[in-house]
């Protein structure tokens, strides 16, 4: 099969391997029928995941159909149409059964599928600790409505929630780009008082302001006194920083009012600095870490339900053999470019 595989630092390429097989009693092999390409794909080419293991197939943001299942999964049966977590978690030990699956301790746990496993940029997929990693898609929810759910919707539903999001509030979400605006969708479920975007690319702006023209949009270089400007406490109540940019976690505890909650989501390829003499007296919140990708199937229902929709941020469908030019473009963020699919 042809597999998009992570060679070197700075280097992927589509190679021809085996179909995987069942390796534990708990795998499911998930024929892949559309994946996407991710920013964290990205920086596992860059070199910025000392985990990512040369010789992976690269990809963990898939829909598919079961194929073959381990003696050991319930959860889905052969031909079930399912989404695939970016997680591998156990669903027993100490953090997932407090909800923090990001950090299970399971060998096969946390980020594993397109880092330290092969992944779904493939025409097949081994996916380990099946009866937590796939979920089932509702029979009226399409591939592309599904495609996100996995990984970069996720992403957005669990920044918004553990971000304690009220109605009274405003929130200043930093990047419009695939992270940014899943979050803004699962924001928007909160019904705050103020929605504002802060994002440098004029395409990415004006997609915004298209598609969600009640939201409020300013750019890096105005963006504290917007906020400042559109909000009741002298600064926003809450900010999440989906960016990763050079400057934008400073911009982000910047932003916000004292006593603020500051959610970060996004990965840095650079350190970041806390300037606590600067931040004193400011009492900031701040919410880190890996999304905990076990809300997939409310995600679901929500998409069934028609309270989320994706579907705009899917700009660009390439075929697999194509991949090299989705990269290109993907990374080059030309044309507009928001999500990118992939399919065999």
């Amino acid at each position: 099969m042809l597999a998009y595989t992570y060679v070197e630092k700075g280097k992927f390429a589509l190679l021809e391997k085996e179909k995987p097989r069942l390796l534990h009693p708990q795998d499911a092999i998930v024929k892949v029928t559309m994946g996407s390409i991710c920013s964290s794909d990205l920086h596992i080419k860059h070199g910025a995941v000392p985990r990512a293991v040369p010789g992976i197939t690269v990809g963990h943001e898939m829909v598919g159909v079961v194929e073959e299942i381990g003696e050991a999964v319930t959860a889905v049966r052969p031909g079930d149409r399912v989404t695939v977590n970016v997680e591998t978690y156990c669903g027993e030990c100490f953090f997932c059964r407090k909800g923090f699956v990001n950090n299970c301790q399971s060998p096969h746990g946390g980020w594993a599928l397109g880092c330290r496993i092969d992944g779904g940029q493939a025409e097949y997929v081994r996916v380990p600790l099946a009866n937590q990693g796939l979920n089932k898609i509702p029979e009226n929810v399409s591939d592309v409505q599904a495609l996100l759910t996995g990984d970069v919707l996720a992403t957005g539903f669990w920044a918004a929630r553990i971000s304690e999001i009220t109605m009274d509030d405003t929130v200043l979400i930093i990047g419009a780009g695939p992270t940014g605006l899943c979050t803004l969708l699962c924001v928007m479920l909160h019904q705050p008082k103020k929605i504002i975007i802060c994002e440098s690319d004029p395409l990415r702006r004006a997609f915004v302001q298209k598609h969600y023209p009640q939201v409020l949009l300013c750019t890096p270089e105005d963006a504290e006194a917007f906020v400042m400007e559109n909000s009741d406490h002298g600064g926003a109540d809450v900010v999440l920083e989906v960016a990763g940019g050079k400057d934008t976690f400073q911009l982000a505890w910047q932003c916000a009012r004292p006593n603020a909650i500051v959610t970060v989501v996004a990965l840095y390829e650079e350190e970041q600095i806390l300037p606590l003499p600067r931040m004193y007296g400011k009492n900031l919140i701040f919410k880190t870490g890996g999304v905990d990708g076990c809300d997939c199937d409310e995600i679901l229902q929500l998409i069934a339900e028609g309270k989320i929709d994706t579907t705009p941020l899917i700009t660009h469908t390439y075929h697999l053999k194509d991949i090299d030019a989705a990269y290109a473009l993907f990374e080059g963020r030309k044309d507009g470019v928001i999500k990118v699919a992939i399919v065999p």
